[in-house]
């Protein structure tokens, strides 16, 4: 496969984003996975997506052909979890992170982790962090394997997330494999308050 490269994601990816998230939605269902399934649920996500797009929160990862093969968001510490007593501004978060299927065997989800890691570096923050649905364990054990460690699980009624994790951004979990090329800086330092 050619070169990946990592640049913002505009308004003409909306379709893109979503053919992934469908992909994902109905993996997961194959999977026995129940996530993402909640009638309106879509609406919602794809909401987010345009926020975090004009925020200029939103990457994707492309091949040489431009065809994009995932995303990640670089989001807000969420309230709901990210305690004042976390520091929640010492971190870059990651959020909807979806590979293609076809990336199967590339470890594009981990090569994302890494280049996230690297962005924090570059904003002198020390940490990646994430959260992820409390009854996904086969998620949990991946970000786990991925250098990982659980922080604690919060369980507000209103939310399926909670599963909290992080791992210092100076890890590199894959330095064997080529490192996506970002064809664009952030701009800014992700803003964790805002």
């Amino acid at each position: 496969m050619n070169q990946l490269t990592v640049r913002h994601a505009s308004g003409s990816d909306e379709t893109a984003l979503m053919k992934l998230r469908i992909e994902a939605e109905e993996w997961l269902a194959a999977a026995g996975i129940d996530q993402w399934r909640s009638p309106g649920f879509r609406d919602r996500a794809l909401a987010k997506w345009r926020d975090d797009i004009a925020a200029g929160r939103t990457w994707v990862v492309e091949d040489g052909r431009e065809e994009v093969l995932g995303t990640v968001t670089l989001a807000r510490p969420d309230a709901d979890f990210w305690k004042a007593s976390d520091a929640p501004e010492s971190a870059v978060y990651v959020a909807k992170l979806i590979t293609a299927r076809q990336a199967s065997g590339l470890q594009l989800g981990g090569r994302i982790l890494d280049w996230v890691g690297s962005v924090a570096r570059a904003h002198r923050l020390p940490w990646v962090r994430l959260d992820c649905w409390r009854t996904n364990v086969k998620l949990q054990d991946y970000y786990l394997h991925e250098g990982f460690e659980h922080v604690r699980t919060e369980a507000p009624a209103h939310r399926l997330s909670g599963w909290m994790a992080q791992r210092p951004a100076a890890a590199v979990a894959h330095p064997d494999l080529p490192p996506l090329v970002t064809t664009e800086a952030p701009a800014d330092t992700p803003n964790p308050s805002g």
